[in-house]
């Protein structure tokens, strides 16, 4: 029982649920405008309603029916894709990594102010005494 709870409040998993959360909701807001903006307008230049419904190829089936492909729906998947992929990059992924170079050039300041750390003092203190012993 105690590894569950370990496993279950490490810091990893709740930072995942809560990505699951506002992934989801993101979702919603990333639809709303591919859907009311981006579709429609590209829409027009194909002079359909909507991507769903763009650059239809009919084909014959084995039945004597037809049957329509709409390839306007894969281009709205994918520029769907692309404004997620954008959004998450500059507005999540850009800013946490120049904060974490921030980071680590203060830490590398605040190293070097502080001077030597405790092994590299214990290594001279080692060295010093393996000197000793050799004269």
């Amino acid at each position: 029982m105690k590894g569950f709870r370990d496993f279950i409040l490490r810091g990893n998993v709740i930072d995942l649920a809560v990505a699951v959360v506002i992934g989801a909701a993101f979702t919603a807001i990333v639809n709303a405008i591919v859907n009311a903006v981006i579709n429609p307008a590209i829409g027009a230049l194909f002079k359909a309603d909507s991507l769903d419904k763009a650059l239809p190829v009919t084909i014959p089936t084995t039945d004597g029916g037809e049957a329509t492909m709409y390839f306007g729906a894969v281009i709205g998947a994918a520029i769907n894709f692309l404004i997620v992929a954008a959004v998450v990059y500059f507005v999540l992924v850009l800013p946490v990594n120049k904060l974490r170079e921030r980071q680590a050039a203060k830490k590398g300041i605040a190293e070097e102010e502080a001077g030597p750390t405790e092994t590299q003092l214990l290594a001279e203190i080692r060295d010093l005494l393996a000197e000793q012993r050799g004269r």
